[in-house]
């Protein structure tokens, strides 16, 4: 129903005036049997306007009180309730029952069909000091300080003044049947729990403020400080690399140290490789030393020689990488000459003769530092 329809007798803090009734054009069968049974005058109820003037006269009575339901509260904070082993002592002396009065501010039959009653100023007052004594301290108690809690819980007992005033409960019009004599009455078929749950949600708890977050402090990163500008780019090598001796030695710079590695080496092993093919295909192996023309032991070449005598100490070995070489005199063959030699009649190296052998082995080179 919209708030404007109510009278004006049904906003908060208004005093009881005369309640504001609106009848069809035909009155209902069961309104005239009910204002019959209270009246204890028997009046005519032949016309609607008899039936308005009776029903407005017995809800305008002082004594038309209605009990919408009954509340069991506490009388005392939770700190300072009794406790007993016997429950019925506890609820003795913890708890009383207050009535839920009310009165009819608004009666409409023709477009709502419904009823609207009003809390009594001793009702609501009754509310508002057990909220403001009990609830309040109760609800404090069990939330933590903060600096503001106070003036939230002035703001919360504020709040609850309000809606207690301004509270109305509607119904339908069939309320009416539980009318008594002098125009109190009480709510039939269960509506008093309708009444008990709104009055009750409107204790509100009170609400802290939800925690701040914590600032984690997270530490500062450490950049790398160096107090000079050598070796800070160098990369660091793993432990394995690091953790051993150095397994290589290195020649000093102001001597000079000629290799003695066997250059030809590669030459005697092709040799020993042809002749073991052509003993084993049956061939006369003589002709791979008839072409090798007279070479000399690479110990023996003049291009090493040797800074120490026989008398003095075995110098250490060293290795030094080759300065130079001599260049090849001729490009590798590709695979398909290879290939070509080795089904032509040619001896000797599967097909590849000495004369190409010669082509790719160079001279013995002197290496120097």
């Amino acid at each position: 129903m919209p708030a404007q329809l109510l009278p004006a007798s049904a906003a908060a803090f208004q005093t009881r005036s005369a309640p504001n009734i609106v009848l069809n054009t035909k009155v209902d069968p069961w309104l005239t049997a009910t204002l019959k049974r209270i009246n204890r005058i028997k009046r005519p109820l032949n016309s609607v306007p008899q039936h308005f003037r009776c029903l407005t006269e017995t809800l305008a009575s002082p004594s038309a009180i209605w009990t919408l339901c009954s509340l069991l509260l506490a009388k005392a904070p939770e700190s300072e309730l009794v406790h007993d082993d016997n429950p019925l002592i506890e609820a003795v002396f913890n708890y009383k029952m207050v009535a839920i009065e009310a009165y009819i501010v608004h009666v409409d039959m023709v477009s709502q069909n419904e009823v609207a009653f009003k809390l009594t100023p001793e009702t609501i007052d009754a509310l508002i000091e057990y909220h403001k004594e009990i609830h309040s301290k109760d609800t404090s108690a069990s939330t933590w300080n903060w600096s503001e809690k106070e003036i939230q819980l002035k703001r919360l007992q504020e709040d609850f003044k309000q809606a207690i005033n301004k509270y109305v409960y509607r119904t339908g019009a069939m309320a009416l049947e539980g009318l008594e004599e002098d125009g109190a009455g009480e709510l039939l078929c269960g509506r008093a729990e309708e009444v008990k749950t709104a009055i009750m949600g409107l204790f509100l708890p009170l609400l802290p403020p939800p925690p701040r977050p914590v600032d984690i402090a997270r530490p500062t990163p450490v950049l790398p400080s160096s107090t000079g500008a050598e070796n800070w780019w160098q990369p660091t090598l793993p432990s394995q690399f690091t953790s051993g001796r150095d397994t290589f030695s290195y020649a000093p710079s102001n001597s000079t140290v000629y290799t003695t590695a066997d250059s030809g080496s590669g030459m005697w092993a092709g040799m020993d490789a042809g002749m073991d093919f052509g003993m084993d295909a049956g061939m006369d192996t003589s002709m791979f030393f008839d072409d090798v023309p007279a070479m000399n032991s690479p110990t023996s070449s003049s291009s090493y020689s040797d800074p120490y005598t026989s008398g003095s100490p075995s110098p250490p070995q060293f290795y030094s990488l080759p300065v130079t070489s001599a260049p090849m005199s001729q490009p590798l063959p590709l695979p398909s000459l290879l290939t070509s030699q080795q089904c032509g009649t040619s001896t000797g190296f599967g097909g590849f003769g000495w004369d190409n052998y010669q082509n790719f082995v160079a001279a013995p080179t002197s290496y120097a530092m």
